[in-house]
């Protein structure tokens, strides 16, 4: 005959406690949750941002060796984003140097979201703006930078990078 002491179970007093450990491992769990997703959103601002340096860095190349026509007033530098992911048409060389097929080279296949601000607008600098100008001389795209105003996990401001 089992006694009232003896039943098995947890008593109140045990449950309170254990639920009151669980909810101390619950609140210092939060914080590195969400440092590993700003971690995370950096590590894709990074890749956006390299990406798209590359791709004007490209646009700019072929540019110089002066394999399409530009306006000299982008200094060789892409007119906007979009000319990136439009692409430009260059005239194709055969093996003997002589004009061949017009083939359209793209830089980008869309432009990346900003994970910072969760849009695809992103800051733009012209190769004629001042370097802290949150202006853009809309001359071309030099440079671009995310909008966001927060600060990263080493303490530099995103827009800085």
């Amino acid at each position: 005959m089992l006694r009232k002491y003896d039943r098995p179970g947890f008593t109140l007093v045990e449950l309170i406690v254990a639920l009151s450990i669980v909810a101390v491992l619950a609140m210092l769990a939060l914080p590195l949750g969400k440092m590993a997703v700003k971690r995370t959103n950096e590590i894709e601002l990074q890749r956006a941002l390299r990406t798209m340096r590359e791709a004007i860095d490209a646009y700019k190349k072929l540019a110089d060796e002066k394999k399409f026509e530009v306006d000299e007033e982008t200094e060789g530098y892409p007119p906007t984003l979009e000319t990136l992911v439009k692409g430009v048409e260059i005239q194709d060389k055969d093996s003997k140097g002589k004009a061949g097929a017009k083939k359209t080279v793209k830089f980008l296949r869309r432009i990346p979201k900003d994970p910072m601000t969760d849009s695809y607008d992103w800051g733009l600098r012209s190769y004629q703006d001042d370097f802290d100008s949150d202006a853009w001389g809309e001359e071309n795209v030099y440079d671009v930078y995310t909008k966001s105003p927060a600060i990263a996990l080493d303490g530099t401001k995103y827009k800085d990078w």
